[in-house]
């Protein structure tokens, strides 16, 4: 298994997160229908597929140039909060990635946490405020503590949809702090956040096609 990702490879996470994401539209919708606006699942494969559309017509050459795209292309066609946020995620992504032309394991921990990073900042959430931060956060630490230790790129992405999938899970009895979900109170307790379920798609797509 590779231990370095080029633009190519790229590409494709961003197309299994899509397909991923397809897949599950409707319990992402259920999900949202519970503690929000019912409309996570539509907007983000909404989003995803237009996402898709522009990387085919317009063929990125840097990894940078990926996640550019992708990060504007889910601010202008995803509504609701999931596209400002993802769409910060992934141009910070594009910031953090740079001239380089390919990446390594230690580059891909840099990259998720520079949209951890910019999440954070664009929605003011930690965690346990019951938001796709409770899953992307352990996945990034768990990232990068598996990549500090010397264990290969597949492995390292193994442990962060490991932590994801906890994260998400973790979810499910908290009391929303921020977003929709907060108005509802205790009444958020019980339900699982369709953000945190989304964004370990995209880590389970990073640990299927990078690796």
């Amino acid at each position: 298994m590779a231990d370095t990702v080029d633009t190519a490879a790229l590409v494709a996470w961003i197309h299994e997160f899509a397909r991923l994401v397809g897949e599950h539209k409707q319990m992402l919708t259920e999900l949202d229908s519970a503690i929000g606006d019912a409309d996570h699942g539509v907007n983000m494969d909404r989003g995803m597929t237009a996402v898709v559309t522009v990387l085919r017509a317009e063929s990125p050459g840097r990894p940078s140039e990926v996640f550019k795209r992708t990060g504007m292309t889910l601010v202008s066609t995803v509504g609701g909060a999931s596209g400002p946020l993802y769409g910060t995620a992934f141009l910070r992504m594009s910031s953090t990635a740079g001239d380089a032309e390919e990446l390594d394991g230690a580059d891909v921990a840099k990259l998720l946490r520079a949209a951890l990073d910019g999440v954070v900042a664009r929605g003011k959430a930690a965690p346990g405020d019951k938001t796709m931060i409770d899953a992307l956060s352990p996945a990034v630490e768990a990232l990068e503590a598996a990549i500090e230790a010397g264990q290969p790129l597949a492995a390292a992405l193994d442990a962060a949809v490991r932590a994801a999938e906890e994260g998400r899970e973790a979810t499910i009895p908290m009391v929303a702090r921020k977003g929709r979900a907060s108005y509802l109170g205790e009444r958020s307790a019980g339900h699982q956040d369709p953000g945190a379920t989304s964004v370990t798609f995209l880590l389970a797509a990073a640990a299927t096609v990078l690796a």
